[in-house]
């Protein structure tokens, strides 16, 4: 299963000179915990995550604390994007498998991903993403394996498609060589399928 194969597309994104409030409205109207900063130019420059636009934007209660703190000048507030955002964003290609996606996202413990092909984001991987697709069960993909080979066939129903754990099964007989790797690719791109075997 590749990158391009769970992303989210197309991404919500920020410029780095909008203010800070654009970042958080965007995020909560789409229910985003991040999202990729651009520069004038279009080109990726960042990350902005719910945890960059909460810094110093929450004022502290003073009534709250048993002992009370000296006054003291309250810290300038960031004001636009790129005061807050995380520059030099990991991000991964289309083609990536998820699972090398997954294990950089865990290295470090970042929580979503640019896709970037060409210069240009199209598209994010998050950590709920890559989770959607592992929860799936075997009904679900052996059902969407199935369709995928029927519509192959002309609705005919050449294979017949057993998955368990995430590996699919696939019996029948094929023309060629061919016929026997497309049907193979064909299963493989369906999300959350572990393997392919032929009887």
């Amino acid at each position: 299963m590749r990158a391009k194969d769970i992303m989210t597309s197309p991404v919500h994104t920020v410029r780095r000179g909008e203010p800070v409030e654009v970042a958080a409205r965007l995020m909560a109207e789409h229910g985003v915990t991040a999202l990729p900063v651009l520069d004038e130019a279009g080109a990726l420059v960042g990350m902005v995550s719910e945890g960059d636009l909460l810094f110093h934007r929450v004022p502290a209660d003073p009534t709250a604390h048993l002992v009370r703190q000296p006054y003291a000048t309250a810290p300038r507030r960031p004001g636009i994007v790129a005061e807050v955002m995380a520059g030099e964003p990991y991000t991964t290609r289309p083609g990536a498998d998820v699972a090398d996606v997954a294990e950089r996202m865990l290295r470090h413990d970042v929580r979503s991903m640019p896709v970037v092909e060409d210069g240009v984001v199209v598209g994010i991987v998050s950590r709920r993403d890559i989770l959607r697709v592992m929860v799936r069960t075997d009904e679900v993909l052996a059902g969407e394996v199935q369709h995928r080979l029927d519509e192959y066939a002309d609705g005919r129903r050449r294979w017949t498609v057993v998955v368990s754990d995430g590996v699919v099964r696939i019996d029948g007989d094929y023309t060629d060589d061919t016929e026997r790797t497309v049907v193979a690719v064909l299963a493989r791109t369906v999300p959350g399928v572990a393997a392919v075997t032929e009887e």
